[in-house]
């Protein structure tokens, strides 16, 4: 797959004038094959802004978003439509489950939107629900589930369609420490073996030190904070 991102001068200023928010400043960072990043920050820092526009979601005031030599910073919406579904696997804060479905069933409605292989599409699912811990949770109905149970479900849905950026907007919110381990342990190994980009917005320090590198936002300005040495513990 090997998919790289390349951010520069990136804003996102919402309103005019005196009223100006600037959400996003001057942001600018690139990646390459196989990375997991995490980006950290206090609330209203512009974290989730920032993975919201490379997502596609939003569109930037200025920059530009290149991802595999294509800057999506100016598609048109047809193009941002199909960048979306092709390119990008989403994980919100909110879940966003199909409350009426199973968890296998929300996993499975993914495939369905590519017109996927069944067959194939239904062993992805499973592996991927025994990956999260849910194998006994499969043929639950979404408001049958727990609050970390309903995350790691959106969790395996972004990762259902194999695609090339793996955004995640704090996962492992709902999760006690050991599971959130685990969860982003199996992003960052789906990451690492197909050649992805994972890019994982979260408050949690601990979770933030498994990704390879470290983005900081405060007040929209970015920062990449040098983890340390393994030696230096």
């Amino acid at each position: 797959m090997n998919v790289t991102l390349e951010v520069s001068a990136l804003s996102k200023t919402y309103g005019s004038g005196e009223q100006a928010v600037h959400a996003v400043r001057n942001a600018a960072f690139s990646t390459q094959p196989g990375e997991f990043v995490a980006v950290v920050g206090p609330s209203g820092s512009g974290k989730t802004t920032l993975l919201a526009m490379i997502g596609g979601l939003l569109r930037p005031t200025a920059g530009a978003i290149v991802v595999n030599g294509r800057d999506i910073a100016g598609l048109g919406r047809g193009e941002q439509a199909a960048y979306r579904r092709d390119t990008v696997g989403y994980v919100f804060q909110a879940n966003n489950l199909l409350p009426f479905l199973t968890a296998r069933e929300n996993l499975l409605v993914m495939a369905k939107i590519t017109r996927a292989n069944g067959k194939t599409a239904g062993a992805r699912a499973d592996r991927l629900l025994a990956e999260l811990g849910l194998e006994r949770r499969a043929n639950a109905v979404a408001t049958e589930l727990s609050g970390g149970e309903k995350q790691r479900v959106a969790i395996g849905r972004a990762l259902m369609n194999d695609l090339a950026l793996v955004l995640v907007d704090e996962p492992t919110a709902s999760l006690d420490s050991a599971r959130g381990r685990q969860v982003v342990l199996s992003l960052i190994a789906e990451v690492k073996q197909r050649g992805k980009l994972g890019l994982m917005v979260t408050h949690d320090m601990d979770m933030a030190m498994l990704a390879d590198r470290i983005l900081s936002m405060h007040d929209g300005e970015m920062t990449e904070i040098a983890k340390p040495s393994p030696a230096a513990g």
